[in-house]
């Protein structure tokens, strides 16, 4: 079985496993990809007349025996192959025989390697985008349900103003959505389709790229076939920071549980199926999810950067370092998906103490309303701070549950507008849906029905 590139030499035996790397292993993930560009390629190749209808048929046979074998186990990516492209043109010739020597023609690995991750890609962000959005109606929910519950609002982790359980679940839900919206937008410079650039430069064929990206579903093909290339990498990081972005804030969320959940302050409680215990303390229940929440946000930034890092100083056109960002990027998808389903879990099932929360409304939690009331009688607001300021152990006490009566303006505790967060997941998952569906109708018009990349 020959490599791609291959002559009259053999590659060292140490020069191939240090180039290789895990490509062979981290390449299972773009099977199924890799084998629908391919046809589209090929039924290219034969409206310009470089394949025949009988070996297009013949190429198209074969390729969708890769993933009916791929997915039975049967097919496998060896190290020698370097990577699942290799592997597949290779049993294509085996099969095919002349038609599978053919099916290169017009392409460079380079361009086949970035239309299979950007089919990846697609798929990948429309799954997480799925999952960003079954979190933020998980969230809304919670915070719908715990609407007038008080909480202790608080700055700098000390007691600050009055506020609601509503309130704080739903500035996390908002932000997560405008989140999904940045990843949403990522999604469109994903959705060029870069078949037909070859190593950066084209080819002297008469290549029909708008064919080819119509039949995987692109909404346009990547114009500058330099750009194509030189966009390896930086797209890709491009996706992982919308991806990060959303992990900070499931970061600061797991901070907040932790903490609240702490006997010492006793707002909420972690289900004990959430939690994992001590091998020496009998009594612990740690929130070993919610931590591990914190850390893994660090490692995807740390993907990201690792990213950003290969690309940051290469010279324009195909260079063999974008084969690292491959890994991170791959993981860091991975890793978001897994950090967004853990936390739809948590407020699936959190409890809300409500006597706990109730405690927390020490007297000088009143203290800038009372300054406000002050205010509202005729004196000037730095009077009114300063007369409160110095007599806090006047305030007394007042009833928590009164809360929302006196916050009524926009995105207050009384006047939380949840529905509009509701109306922008919708909106999200609405677009969502649409691309999934012209993303699998194109895959399963070129590798048959029931082969799906979502």
């Amino acid at each position: 079985m020959a490599k791609l590139w291959q002559k009259d030499y053999e590659l060292n035996e140490l020069v191939e496993k240090f180039t290789v790397g895990r490509d062979y292993i981290l390449d299972k993930g773009l099977v199924v990809s890799d084998c629908a560009a391919s046809v589209a390629h090929a039924r290219m190749l034969n409206s310009i007349e470089l394949l025949t209808a009988e070996e297009l048929q013949a190429l198209e046979a074969a390729l969708k025996e890769v993933i009916s074998d791929f997915r039975s186990g049967s097919f496998e990516i060896k190290q020698s192959d370097e990577d699942c492209h290799t592997a597949i043109e290779n049993y294509l010739t085996q099969k095919t025989g002349e038609a599978g020597k053919k099916i290169h023609t017009g392409r460079s690995r380079n361009d086949q390697v970035a239309t299979a991750l950007r089919l990846y890609s697609r798929a990948s962000i429309l799954r997480l985008l799925g999952k960003g959005t079954a979190l933020v109606s998980s969230i809304l929910k919670f915070a719908g349900e715990n609407e007038d519950v008080p909480m202790p609002g608080r700055t700098h982790m000390q007691i600050a103003m009055p506020s609601t359980v509503g309130l704080w679940a739903g500035a996390w839900a908002e932000e997560l959505a405008d989140s999904l919206k940045n990843l949403l937008s990522v999604y469109s410079l994903v959705n060029q389709c870069p078949l037909g650039a070859a190593a950066s430069y084209g080819t002297p064929l008469p290549l029909n790229r708008e064919m080819t990206s119509q039949l995987m579903g692109f909404a346009k093909v990547q114009n500058n076939v330099l750009y194509v290339n030189n966009s390896r990498g930086r797209l890709e990081s491009l996706v992982l920071n919308a991806v990060e972005h959303i992990s900070l804030i499931l970061s600061s969320v797991a901070q907040d549980l932790i903490l609240f959940s702490l006997p010492e302050f006793g707002y909420f409680g972690l289900p004990a199926e959430l939690c994992s215990g001590s091998s020496i303390m009998p009594q612990k229940k740690n929130p070993d999810g919610l931590e591990l929440m914190r850390a893994k946000s660090a490692t995807i930034s740390s993907y990201v950067m690792n990213i950003k890092q290969v690309v940051r100083s290469l010279p324009s056109g195909y260079n063999r370092d974008f084969q690292e960002t491959k890994e991170p990027y791959m993981k860091g998808l991975e890793l978001g998906g897994q950090c967004m389903d853990i936390m739809e879990l948590t407020f699936s099932r959190l409890e809300v103490k409500r006597e706990g929360l109730e405690k927390g409304f020490t007297p000088e939690i009143w203290a800038t309303d009372a300054a406000i009331e002050l205010v509202a009688g005729g004196m000037s607001f730095r009077d009114a701070y300063k007369e409160i300021g110095l007599n806090l152990d006047a305030l007394g006490s007042r009833e928590p549950s009164e809360v929302n009566e006196s916050r009524t303006s926009t995105g207050t505790s009384g006047k939380l507008n949840l529905s509009l967060t509701e109306a922008a997941v919708c909106e999200i998952d609405e677009m969502t849906s649409a691309e999934e569906d012209i993303l699998n109708k194109a895959v399963a018009a070129l590798v048959g029905d029931g082969i799906r990349l979502i």
